[in-house]
């Protein structure tokens, strides 16, 4: 006698029991929706309540995320348009599905609403809004406050008490003029600590790019007179500095000082030969064009560019590229009853507001599409002066405008082209290792590096790639402790330990999410080691590969090592997908690196030198030494402990804590 077939689990039902599951899923599904239309019977009835005042609302969803920040000249009018009509299946009416509650606050003026507005947006990083990050610092060219003045490279908090000149758009345009201040005007760039301790000139002294302030016999007049000229150069005083320089060569020369009246002629012609390299012209750099930002927008293929060009003192200083996020959802929220704002004005609108919250504006901003009047207003308010900004400029300014426009198109078309190049390396890389990812736009790599000096100060890093692109904000570094000097394998345990035990829990309860693929920097052994951590885990082996350097080390010889038995395998030195692999690990190897420097500066000088800073000389830094019992002492102490000690005064003390922190 045959065996009966088995029944399908749908088919070893009773139908009452399919009913009851049905009606429990409908239950269900009408007390959601009854729930929906309760909190949307709340909003209605917070909007209704909302005064015709200037301000700023903020829409979240239900797991509490921000949404969307916006303001608005009347809040009222504003936040009922977004709730009085269906919007079907548009990005608003998406947003507007998603809002479980909101929040707003009342300003004086529309201007006080649009600052807070685009703080807001720096701070929450809205789904819906169209935001700028830069949270590089600007870089300034300083010169300190000293008998003898020292010009330096700087980047950080501004302190009064010594002079700064920018902000620059880069690093190069800072140690351009650096170079420009040390052949025309011979300014020392060595540090105080070195300063303080020379016998004699040094080599820039020699050949001529320093004047010698560290020796007796370059401590004249003439120093301090060159540091006026250069301050006031590059505020811009650039013909009264030419005049100055003339009637002193003049001077020399009836003097018949013919060899200082010829270094003078010298430094007239190299000063000449930089202001005609300058784009801007004599008769232009007057008045409100010595400082003048120019601003250029292009949006293309779903991206969106703002150039950024800057004029400091009446020289062209270079310019810059910042590319925002969030670009096509915030530029199709745009209601029917609002004015119709092209892309273009949205985007360079958003990053006036953001950008010039943390730097300050100058008097003139130069625009390529023309912008609400009140941000002009705004910024002026945040600045304190006025700040003209304008659309349309003619003669030089025209120029300067156009120069930027051709360098956003550049700058845009360069960053599509990598783009492009990106994703076809991703794509590279899932087929070749034929790994399972839904969607490729989200594959994400972690990849691991071990750092350390004969065993000192070891560091782990971890880089993270995502999205076609290094996500520079999810990188993390590890100190790695109890473990013998220089043991890589069991460095590597330690951190894959500590990064993956949590996550390892959170994908179990399907609140987190693993990477696609696990890189770590190293062969067989380091392959191993990570094989061994996910077994405790219950991670998938299939995850890991190793980067197991070819013969000779050459580059392009790599081949990964697998942790769940494959063959190692070999991409080929031409392939895509071992062009990111390797771009993957030189960049966790770099953050390894310099986590590694930095933690070994620190165990072995208390994070800086005493040496470096000013007014710390021999006796004072051996009566610190002693008091606190070494530099570690030192670093730990406070302000008011350091002020206790013979000879440091409150202002040093300061000075001290800085540098030491």
């Amino acid at each position: 006698m045959s065996n009966p077939t088995p029944l399908l689990p749908e088919e070893s039902e009773k139908p009452d029991e399919r009913a009851a599951i049905a009606a429990a899923e409908k239950a269900q599904a009408a007390e959601a929706e009854a729930a929906a239309l309760a909190m949307r019977d709340k909003l209605l009835v917070e909007v209704a309540g909302l005064p015709a005042l200037p301000g700023v609302y903020r829409y979240f969803d239900a797991k509490d995320e921000v949404l969307y920040v916006g303001k608005a000249r009347e809040l009222k009018k504003r936040v009922s348009s977004y709730f009085q009509k269906n919007h079907g299946g548009s990005r608003i009416g998406m947003m507007v599905s998603r809002i479980a509650r909101m929040e707003t606050t009342v300003v004086r003026t529309e201007a006080e609403a649009l600052l807070l507005e685009n703080n807001l947006i720096k701070t929450l990083n809205p789904r819906f809004n169209i935001l700028f990050r830069d949270d590089k610092s600007y870089p300034y060219l300083k010169l300190s406050r000293h008998d003898w003045p020292r010009m330096s490279y700087y980047r950080g908090a501004v302190d009064r008490r010594h002079q700064y000149f920018g902000p620059f758009p880069s690093a190069w345009a800072v140690k351009e003029s650096i170079q420009l201040m040390q052949k025309v005007f011979k300014l020392r760039t060595c540090e105080d600590s070195v300063f303080n301790n020379r016998s004699r000139p040094c080599l820039l002294h020699q050949i001529k790019r320093c004047s010698g302030p560290c020796v007796p016999a370059g401590q004249t007049a003439e120093y301090a007179r060159n540091v006026e000229s250069a301050v006031r150069f590059l505020r811009g005083e650039t013909d009264a500095v030419m005049d100055a320089l003339q009637a002193q060569m003049m001077a020399f020369a009836e003097g018949m000082q013919y060899e200082l009246a010829a270094e003078v002629r010298n430094q007239i012609q190299a000063l000449s030969k930089v202001l005609q390299q300058q784009v801007v012209e004599e008769s232009s750099a007057t008045g409100r064009d010595r400082d003048v930002d120019i601003l250029a927008v292009k949006v293309q293929g779903g991206r969106a560019c703002v150039n950024l060009a800057m004029v400091r003192g009446g020289r062209h200083l270079g310019d810059r590229a910042f590319f925002p996020k969030h670009v096509d959802d915030a530029t199709a929220l745009q209601l029917e009853g609002d004015e119709l704002l092209s892309p273009e004005r949205q985007v360079l609108e958003a990053f006036i507001a953001q950008h010039y919250l943390a730097v300050p504006p100058p008097g003139l901003v130069i625009v390529s599409e023309p912008v609400d009047a009140g941000l002009a207003e705004a910024l002026g308010t945040q600045a304190g002066s006025r700040v003209t900004v304008q659309a349309q400029p003619r003669g030089q300014r025209r120029i300067w405008l156009e120069m930027c426009i051709n360098g956003v198109e550049l700058a845009l078309a360069r960053l599509l082209a990598e783009e492009g190049s990106q994703q076809a390396r991703t794509r590279a890389l899932v087929e070749a290792l034929d790994l399972s990812v839904a969607e490729i736009d989200k594959f994400r790599v972690e990849c691991f590096d071990i750092s350390h000096t004969a065993g000192e100060a070891t560091m782990a890093s971890c880089v993270v790639f995502e999205g076609h692109q290094m996500q520079g904000s999810q990188y993390r570094r590890y100190t790695i402790e109890g473990i013998t000097g220089g043991d890589d394998y069991a460095a590597m345990r330690q951190v894959l330990t500590r990064r993956y035990s949590k996550m390892a829990e959170s994908a179990q309860l399907g609140t987190g999410r693993l990477p696609d693929l696990v890189l770590v920097d190293g062969g067989r052994g380091q392959v191993s080691m990570a094989r061994e951590v996910f077994e405790e885990l219950g991670l998938d082996l299939s995850l890991i590969a190793g980067v197991e350097k070819g013969e000779g080390r050459k580059v392009g010889l790599e081949e990964l090592v697998f942790a769940d038995g494959r063959e190692k395998v070999y991409l080929g030195r031409d392939s895509a997908a071992l062009m990111l692999v390797a771009q993957i690990r030189d960049e966790a190897h770099r953050f390894a690196i310099t986590g590694m420097r930095a933690k070994r500066a620190a165990a072995r000088t208390g994070g800086s030198r005493l040496e470096d800073v000013p007014g710390v000389g021999p006796k004072k830094r051996s009566q610190l030494l002693q008091r606190f019992g070494g530099v570690r002492g030192v670093a730990g102490a406070s302000i008011e402990e350091l002020a206790s000690v013979k000879g440091i005064s409150r202002e040093l003390a300061e000075e001290i804590y800085r540098a030491l922190h």
